[in-house]
């Protein structure tokens, strides 16, 4: 570094000097400024120079290549149905350990207070005789008892969310939520909601 400092000096005095033999031009500067100038002058060549060095930067790794399996030209048969189906939900567990469970997190397959029939009308589309749907039904009711039904063909009275799982000539997912009283109930999956219709469908 200090022969770069020293180099630079030199270069700014043969400058300096180079132009002394030409014709003298009265001037006001300072000596001195001019030295400083210089100085100035090489010290900004250096740090430049300093700046343009290559750092030490570590080589990354190189990837390693992984063997992966060969595609197979056989598709996975899928199962055919007569006509959309409804499965009940899969029974869960609660972590009996776990304090902060979700209390409603259980089955519920009796409750007290009144009841509702449930009757599912696919609205959906694009709609086939080969769809599978798979209904899950969650619901508080008005007693305060919460969880998910057992038996979807029937439910309490109270607010209800559902979730329907479709898998057919347009395989999605569809949810909504809605309150039931007792009586007999229209659950209508659609592509973009599920609602619950009264004695009123199909006109409502």
């Amino acid at each position: 570094m200090r022969k770069r400092f020293w180099a630079g000096i030199a270069v700014v005095s043969l400058l300096v000097s180079a132009c002394g033999n030409a014709r003298q031009v009265e001037t006001s500067a300072d000596p001195q400024a001019i030295q400083n100038t210089a100085m100035a002058a090489a010290f900004t060549i250096v740090a430049q120079t300093q700046a343009a060095l290559p750092t030490n930067t570590a080589i990354p790794p190189t990837d390693t290549l992984t063997p992966t399996s060969a595609p197979s030209d056989t598709p996975i048969p899928l199962p055919t149905l007569a006509e959309p189906t409804v499965a009940p939900s899969p029974t869960l567990q609660p972590a009996a350990s776990n304090p902060t469970a979700d209390p409603c997190l259980k089955p519920l397959s009796s409750w007290q207070g009144p009841s509702a029939g449930f009757n599912y009308i696919y609205e959906y589309k694009p709609q086939s005789n080969d769809d599978k749907v798979v209904i899950s039904m969650w619901v508080m009711t008005d007693l305060g008892e919460c969880g998910f039904l057992t038996d979807v063909s029937t439910g309490p009275a109270g607010q209800y969310t559902a979730v329907a799982f479709i898998d057919g000539a347009k395989s999605f997912r569809v949810s909504g939520g809605f309150r039931i009283t007792a009586a007999r109930w229209d659950i209508v999956i659609r592509n973009d909601t599920i609602t619950a219709l009264g004695s009123c469908y199909p006109n409502c």
